[in-house]
């Protein structure tokens, strides 16, 4: 439950799903975009999550593959799909509401599906420390999301 210490190769391909995209959005922001209102205890938990979950997801060997579950099955099938989300964004008109747009029914996309991939792969290793790590990223991030969402929609 708390883990064993070694590189996790299977942690390292999440991130690369999850950082390559984000690389790639800095270059393409949607107009208009900000991050100048936003709540800065959010801000803080977002970023305390996203340095915690890209540790855990490194050092916990148990994240390697060690063979198929639910868990599995869905953080790959979510991390593909968010995949989908950016290949959509990138074809768009690179606007905010493509930005803040659900995937599949799913709302927030781009914040949700690495999220519960996460919590997901978390739960695949058991490894407590990733399953805090996403709570505390879900929290910020989404939370974060969910802010930019509700502008988006009072300003319209």
């Amino acid at each position: 439950m708390l883990g064993h210490f070694g590189f996790s190769y299977l942690g390292l391909i999440f991130l690369l799903l999850l950082f390559i995209p984000n690389i790639l959005w800095v270059g393409k922001q949607p107009q208009g975009y900000t991050a100048q209102n936003e709540n800065k205890f959010l801000l803080i938990l977002e970023r305390m999550g996203e340095a915690l979950t890209t540790i855990c997801a490194l050092i916990f060997k148990d994240f390697n593959f060690h063979g198929w579950s639910w868990q599995l099955i869905g953080a790959l099938a979510l991390m593909i799909m968010y995949e989908l989300w950016w290949i959509r964004y990138f074809q768009s008109e690179r606007k905010l509401s493509d930005f803040y747009s659900s995937f599949l029914g799913i709302p927030l996309a781009g914040a949700t599906l690495p999220v519960i991939s996460f919590f997901l792969l978390s739960i695949y290793g058991r490894v407590i420390w990733l399953t805090a790590a996403v709570i505390i990223l879900g929290i910020g991030h989404i939370g974060i999301h969910i802010q930019h969402s509700r502008e988006l929609r009072t300003s319209n």
